[in-house]
């Protein structure tokens, strides 16, 4: 008898956690907030922009989709009608409730970077737990499902590390000797063992040619890693605490130049992880 009640037991903790699960929710950022794209983007925006004759902000929902992401929140700014007419007219929004993923509209237009649109998610109270953080012309066949479990485990152990980045390694041309196209030249600093973002510094930001990484960092850190072939996808899994974060720094613009080195600075836990993209 003592096995049957603890089986039931079991069960029913099971089925408590799964009524008190929040949904998993991401932030689509539709909005670039930047001029790379000009004057293309003068008329149309980055997101809505044809690669294959398909929108590419459709490969990120279907891959967000794929990957049980269950409430879409896109943030929409500049060209924000386009983007709406968009998601209604390729059937992502008004969907029935049986579908598997909700997507919805954010409209703002007093945003006029990444930290302003987090700043609203936070005023509108729309994220209820840990969410992936996204722009909207990612295109990605990787799998989230370990990513999320390796950030919610992290999470238990240690409470500040709030945000988990997800980078790759980078095949360096043949032709061209780089170690990247089309993106900025980036340096950071990795725990061995526990992937902790120790140091981050982005080339188009810094005039010098040499990296200067703080005495603490390597004392605490005999065996860090560093990588000057890595590319930063741009996708994060965040807990909520990264929403308050930004609404308690107005001066948090950019995710990384901003956002990551005051976390750095602050010893709050970034971590990152590699995945094939």
């Amino acid at each position: 008898m003592s096995q049957k009640k603890s089986r039931g037991g079991a069960a029913a903790r099971e089925d408590a956690d799964e009524l008190s699960r929040s949904p998993l929710q991401a932030v689509l950022l539709a909005d670039s907030f930047t001029l790379k794209f000009r004057p293309i983007t003068l008329e149309r925006p980055k997101v809505l922009l044809p690669l294959v004759n398909v929108p590419m902000i459709d490969y990120t929902l279907s891959w967000l989709e794929t990957e049980g992401v269950e409430e879409v929140f896109v943030f929409c700014c500049a060209h924000a009608q386009q983007v709406k007419e968009h998601l209604e007219e390729a059937g992502w929004t008004g969907k029935p409730a049986a579908w598997e993923m909700a997507v919805m509209a954010v409209e703002s237009h007093d945003a006029i970077s990444a930290g302003d649109a987090l700043r609203v998610m936070y005023g509108r109270g729309l994220i209820n737990g840990d969410f992936v953080l996204i722009s909207g012309d990612t295109i990605s066949n990787m799998s989230l499902k370990e990513v999320l479990q390796e950030h919610k485990d992290r999470r238990k152990k240690d409470p500040l590390a709030v945000m988990t980045m997800i980078i790759k390694h980078s095949k360096p041309s043949i032709l061209m000797h780089q170690t990247r196209l089309g993106t900025d030249e980036i340096v950071m600093a990795l725990a061995s063992e526990t992937k902790e973002l120790l140091y981050y510094e982005d080339r188009a930001d810094s005039s010098h040619l040499c990296v200067t990484i703080d005495k603490d960092i390597l004392a605490n850190n005999p065996t860090l890693q560093l990588h000057n072939n890595m590319e930063d996808c741009y996708i994060d899994i965040c807990s909520p605490d990264v929403l308050s974060l930004f609404t308690d720094n107005f001066d948090y613009q950019h995710l990384r130049r901003h956002f990551v080195k005051g976390l750095l600075v602050d010893d709050v836990s970034p971590f990152t992880t590699t995945g094939p993209i």
